[in-house]
């Protein structure tokens, strides 16, 4: 959906790394990371930025771009990547239906903005229906095509590192 309103491939990675996770960049990293030349990287950024939807801020000789949480659409276009990216719909339906739920974590590449394709998670809860997650892997390739890899852990650890997207 987000790739067909979007005609940029550029920029939907912009909007993905941005909007899905709130990180930062720099024009050569993000260039690097999405494997494109940094002219076509530094149109888009400009592009967003001078849209307000991004923000460019001067470190030393480098700009370290955000997305503009002040932006009146941040929320819309965050909530459209996350459909986008299927992931909404997919922690929804697996803390229903794990039981006893505490907390749920994203990890790993998603949560650093990254989409390696696999989305690791990590459920935090007791007496949590085990069984279940080999028919989420199946049916999560189907629907978002990415695999999940799901961890269960009965105490949250104290050095996780993640996007908390369940739980408080």
């Amino acid at each position: 959906m987000l790739d067909s309103l979007v005609t940029s491939k550029t920029r939907v990675k912009l909007l993905l790394k941005f909007f899905a996770h709130r990180n930062s960049g720099y024009l050569r990293s993000l260039a690097k990371e999405f494997e494109e030349s940094t002219n076509s990287v530094r149109v888009e950024l400009n592009r967003l930025t001078d849209a307000g939807l991004l923000l460019a801020e001067e470190d030393g000789k480098t700009k370290l771009y955000r997305a503009n949480e002040q932006h009146p659409f941040f929320s819309e276009i965050t909530a459209m990547v996350s459909k986008f990216l299927g992931l909404d719909d997919l922690m929804e339906r697996i803390v229903k239906r794990m039981g006893e739920v505490d907390k749920a974590y994203i990890v790993g590449d998603y949560a650093q903005g990254i989409d390696s394709g696999t989305v690791e998670m990590i459920l935090i809860g007791k007496n949590l229906d085990t069984d279940y997650l080999e028919f989420i892997r199946e049916k999560t390739f189907e629907k978002v095509k990415r695999k999940v890899n799901v961890s269960i852990l009965e105490e949250e650890p104290k050095d996780i590192t993640g996007i908390l997207v369940y739980g408080k």
